[in-house]
């Protein structure tokens, strides 16, 4: 895809241009706010930190982009943000995958407001049932995690946060819209905060007849229903507790059959400062993946559950912090489908040492896992940083990680092999970032050495070695009345024994976000542009790239009430990103519009 790639050399270039062309302006802005363009993230070090302070690779959407972009999928958000490709089996609630730095969904973990979602039995979330209007944040942290978060966090971490409550008073907000395909969408809630308690519950509910997965096809439909509740208290002695659950349950029509589907969280925690310098945190929670389905013929039960109770406790001697703790989870499979285990347990120990020898900056980070199905495990990570200025932070880091073999990998029956090996990996990574008063810029360049990757479309089977090497360029401003956010990543996964590309994975990204204010009114909109990929693992199966336009606006016509319109795919693109065993395209939605009609902050 040749015009993909001077386009992704020129916007480099461009890219790289940005820090120096405003180098003098933002020297004289160093004391402006800059919170979006330098935010605090907690998921990348178990502890706050400002992103160039992280010293990870990190990428944050904060409340104000998820209101402008008014995602219907939060995959339709998270693609080609930098070291992050989506495929997916078609348009509205179809199976999804998400990548990150060319590792498989099964390879990175999802954690909703620290508790992890995942089906046990397929290894990945599953990310097209989650509501985006159920999120206020998301933070993308690229690179291993092993030795923070245990098995799976091979690629990378994404956490969504729900809205807690910031406002004094009670917040209510209601939007309901619709659009193409004779989609409708509802969402309600409250938030806010009374004394030391803080509160949000709200609840959505989206409809589509969907469209056609395959070409000729008959229209697929799916609906959702979400509902969220969190409650937290801090009391006087500064020791806090709070609840939450997150529930999503619907129908979803795919190729082949039906299922309905519930997505689930909950959890309660409790964190009590013992001392000046030592707080303590107990976390218990729950979460299950379920899905029943019908495919004509036949009905089928994959319906999963993980418990785990996770003890924190963080110690701080000025600048220094020391986290360490432990953690305890159990699998369980209730299935139609005959696994010959049907749950294991994981107990965990960890430590994080969070040093600060300004210039200098380390972190370092060491866990043990002891799981019942595959044994023990010991990941660890290094990371240093140097300030150089005021502006410019250089940063390198090595770490290790793990991945445990699936239920379906190790006991489906007719392709399940019980004697695959876990994946273990470590990953090298130099980064540079730029941080001004409104503007950033962050490069990275990454190298992923992978040994015993489970691969396999049938049979499953260990590949001996694999190694993925990658650049990711990244920008953002916020100028007077302009947000601009740009990425560009280069991915090049092989497999070592064939030297071929692995399967599924495009190695060029580009998106570009653009947004304007114009008083009462804005405008803003989104392009990606992704090379090629292969469907099979000799890369003789080939499956084009594309490039999309999203375009979208918004009207305050009132105080506290506001009108949106989004125009996906406005260019009516026929894309896919994969196919079906049977060799026909997955293709996604075409030309889509919807309108929309919002109250509240």
């Amino acid at each position: 895809m040749q015009r993909l790639s001077s386009t992704a050399t020129l916007a480099a270039f461009a890219m790289a241009a940005v820090p120096m062309a405003v180098h003098a302006q933002a020297q004289q802005q160093a004391s402006a706010s800059h919170d979006t363009l330098n935010p605090v993230v907690v998921t990348a070090a178990l502890a706050p930190r400002t992103a160039n302070e992280s010293l990870s690779s990190v990428t944050v959407l904060d409340e104000a982009t998820l209101r402008r972009q008014d995602p219907v999928s939060i995959t339709d958000l998270l693609r080609g943000q930098p070291g992050v490709d989506v495929s997916s089996n078609g348009s509205f609630g179809k199976n999804s995958s998400v990548f990150l730095r060319g590792t498989g969904s099964a390879q990175n973990v999802l954690l909703i407001d620290g508790i992890r979602l995942r089906s046990a039995t397929s290894g990945g979330a599953a990310w097209q049932y989650l509501e985006p209007r159920m999120f206020d944040r998301v933070e993308v942290v690229r690179g291993p995690r092993g030795s923070l978060y245990g098995a799976d966090a091979m690629g990378g971490v994404i956490q969504l946060f729900t809205p807690e409550g910031r406002e004094e008073g009670p917040q209510p907000r209601i939007s309901a819209g619709g659009g193409s395909f004779n989609t409708q969408r509802l969402s309600a809630g409250i938030s806010g905060r009374e004394g030391g308690t803080r509160y949000s519950f709200a609840g959505s509910h989206f409809t589509t007849d969907g469209q056609p997965v395959r070409r000729d096809g008959d229209d697929k439909g799916y609906d959702n229903t979400s509902a969220l509740a969190r409650v937290s208290h801090t009391f006087d002695n500064g020791a806090e507790a709070g609840v939450l659950a997150l529930r999503a349950r619907g129908h979803n029509e795919y190729d082949g059959g039906e299922n309905d589907f519930v997505q689930q969280v909950a959890g309660v925690y409790g964190e009590l400062p013992l001392t000046d310098s030592w707080r303590s945190r107990l976390t218990l929670s729950e979460s299950r993946d379920e899905s029943d389905n019908f495919d004509g013929f036949s009905e089928s039960a994959f319906n999963t559950r993980i418990r785990a109770a996770r003890w924190e406790n963080t110690f701080t001697a000025g600048a220094h912090e020391l986290v360490a703790g432990a953690e305890y989870s159990e699998d369980r499979v209730d299935s139609t489908t005959a696994y010959d285990e049907t749950s294991r347990s994981n107990a965990a120990v960890f430590t994080q040492a969070l040093l600060d020898f300004s210039p200098l900056l380390v972190q370092a980070s060491l866990r043990f896992d002891d799981n019942q199905a595959y044994g023990e495990e010991v990941t660890g990570s290094l990371g240093l940083g140097y300030q150089l200025d005021d502006y410019h932070t250089l940063r390198a880091s090595y770490g290790t990680a793990f991945n445990a073999p699936t239920y379906n990998q190790l006991y489906f029956p007719g392709f399940g092999n019980p004697d695959l090996e876990a994946e273990t990996s470590h990953t090298v990574e130099a980064g540079l970032r730029g941080q001004y008063a409104q503007w950033f810029w962050d490069a990275a360049l990454y190298q992923t050495d992978i040994d015993n990757l489970i691969a396999g479309q049938g049979l499953q089977f260990n590949v001996p070695e694999s190694r993925i090497r990658g650049a990711e360029l990244s920008a953002g401003l916020e100028l007077d009345a302009w947000t601009l956010a740009a990425a560009l990543t280069y991915t090049d996964p092989e497999n070592r024994l064939t030297g071929m590309r692995l399967q599924n994975r495009a190695s060029q990204s580009l998106r570009l976000d653009i947004d304007r204010e114009l008083g009462e009114w804005s405008v803003g909109g989104s392009w990606l542009a992704q090379n090629h990929r292969f469907r099979d693992a000799a890369n003789q199966d080939r499956l084009s790239g594309y490039g999309l336009v999203n375009l979208r606006a918004g009207w305050q016509f009132a105080p506290l009430w506001s009108a949106r319109v989004t125009l996906e795919n406005v260019l009516d693109q026929e894309y896919t990103t994969t196919r079906s065993f049977d060799g026909a395209d997955y293709i996604n939605a075409g030309r889509a519009g919807f309108l929309s009609v919002h109250f509240g902050q």
